[in-house]
């Protein structure tokens, strides 16, 4: 582990003290002692005014619980009063890349950390001595600064190998699956051969640095299929930056994206390097790129021809490699046509065209897909009785739903069944109302269980009630599931049922081993 040392800055003045970061002297550290000292006299209320300013400002969109916030920023709390009260800067510093740390860990998002930070600073002035001097107040905003600095690089520095580590995993398992059998991909879940395909697609486009262009519905998941892109690329190790052309004003996009020098318009201040630049060496992510102005297209494509940019405000071009990949959930020739995108500019794109399917072209993802959003939303939500399966008459409703709003639709009904479900087991009126409707079921008339079951389970049992309401009529019990008469036989072999002639029960025997 570092210590301070390489932290330090050398002394403006050789019979000076060392600076911390250009901002902090040994004889502030004194100054500053007793105030630290009250605020640990006080820590419980410090840390209450902290949270409640956090809940205040984060609301659902929070990270952590009230439990994780106490025990984490209580623990930073405690280290900062602790160590600088002793005057150990070392270990304040490796008390800070601790704290950062375990944020990482959590997933806490770095906007999130930085806006804590100040949050911190106003909690913390509720408790200042009454005869504390301004003087007093700006060396603690100083030691704040510390704080946001030590933090910011732990943060990063785990990122970094948090994201290594787990691109090296995904190489890994790659490898040993066939591309055949793949149920997951690089963030992706589907196992259906239009997923499959999509994968296919998605290596071969990784392997080579030309733009690429996702075309998809919204709610696809079309970010997702560009940092699989990014991660099978040379450049995995790079940064990864998204912008959503829809959500940032026409009149903004520009310097977002190729940068402004100092001075270039009001509020700018300082120099600004740009998305492109900051994404050096690595992609550059333009969601619903249709909603550009044709503008600012016509000055992206001149970049991408020349590699290189011209920041706002400035005369010269500076050179930059970064892939493009861009997104639209329109029909990219409709779009031409319409005037939405540069002619030019659209070739340039159409090279490489990824189209992600609608989830109502591969229903039979749908369990495979509540299954990763059970694990995803157990591990993220704060729930007493911990959700592990769905019940029958709640899967089929889902596979019945056409999904408008895709993937991201089923995602929302999953994190709201987990809002309102008590029992462990997702069931129909946990879900939202339009999908029951547009199932024709309800929940009073739906079947229950008593008992959790898998997802595996859940199908199961479904297709035997399916096969004993139609007496044993295959295409009947194949109409009442929504699907063809042949995936019913290969179900029904993928979980060993076999419907005896004259019988309304359906007997198990041991399952067909895949081929």
């Amino acid at each position: 582990m570092s210590t301070s040392a390489d932290l330090r800055l050398p002394a403006r003045h050789d019979s000076g003290p060392p600076k911390y970061f250009d901002l902090f002297w040994d004889s502030d550290l004194e100054v500053l002692i007793p105030l630290l000292a009250a605020i640990g006299e006080q820590r419980g209320e410090v840390l209450a005014r902290w949270h409640d300013l956090y809940l205040l400002y984060f609301a659902d969109k929070r990270a952590l619980s009230r439990e994780e916030f106490f025990r984490i920023y209580g623990e930073d709390l405690a280290a900062t009063v602790g160590t600088l009260c002793a005057r150990d800067f070392d270990g304040f510093v490796a008390e800070m890349r601790r704290i950062g740390e375990l944020l990482i860990g959590r997933e806490v998002p770095f906007s999130e950390v930085v806006v804590s930070m100040h949050l911190f600073e106003e909690s913390a002035s509720c408790v200042f001595p009454p005869g504390a001097s301004p003087a007093t107040y700006h060396l603690f905003d100083k030691i704040s600064h510390c704080r946001t600095v030590i933090l910011a690089d732990a943060y990063f520095r785990s990122r970094t190998a948090a994201a290594a580590a787990r691109i090296e995993g995904l190489e890994q398992e790659a490898a040993q699956i066939p591309p055949a059998s793949r149920t997951r991909f690089h963030g992706l879940v589907g196992a259906s051969p239009a997923m499959r395909r999509l994968y296919e697609r998605i290596e071969a486009a990784g392997a080579v640095r030309g733009t690429v262009l996702v075309v998809g519905e919204t709610g696809t998941g079309k970010e997702l299929v560009a940092r699989a892109l990014h991660e099978c690329s040379p450049a995995a190790h790079g940064p990864f930056l998204a912008l959503n052309c829809a959500a940032v004003p026409h009149e903004l996009i520009e310097s977002e994206l190729f940068g402004y020098r100092r001075g270039a318009f009001s509020g700018a201040t300082a120099d600004y390097a740009g998305l492109f630049r900051a994404a050096q060496n690595g992609t550059l992510f333009l969601d619903e790129i249709t909603e550009m102005s044709v503008e600012t297209q016509g000055k992206l494509l001149r970049a991408l021809q020349e590699r290189a940019v011209r920041p706002v405000g400035a005369t010269r071009e500076i050179p930059v490699n970064a892939r493009l990949v861009a997104s639209t959930n329109r029909d990219p020739q409709a779009a031409v046509e319409e005037g939405r995108i540069r002619r030019d500019l659209y070739y340039r794109l159409h090279v490489n065209v990824l189209h992600v399917p609608p989830l109502r072209e591969r229903l039979d993802d749908i369990p495979l897909l509540i299954e990763h959003f059970i694990q995803l939303f157990g591990r993220q939500l704060d729930r007493k009785t911990p959700i592990t399966a769905i019940d029958p008459a709640a899967l089929e409703a889902c596979r019945r739903y056409s999904w408008p709003g895709n993937v991201r639709e089923l995602a929302n009904a999953i994190e709201a069944a987990f809002t309102f479900n008590r029992s462990g087991t997702i069931a129909l009126d946990d879900l939202p109302q339009a999908i029951a409707a547009a199932a024709g079921l309800s929940a009073a008339a739906a079947p229950r269980v008593g008992s959790a079951l898998s997802l595996a389970g859940a199908e199961r049992e479904l297709i035997r009630r399916a096969l004993a309401d139609a007496r044993g009529n295959k295409c009947r019990a194949a109409e009442l599931l929504g699907i063809s008469r042949k995936m019913l036989y290969a179900r029904m072999a993928r979980h060993g049922l076999v419907w005896r002639r004259g019988s309304c029960s359906a007997e198990e025997r041991p399952p067909s081993k895949p081929s």
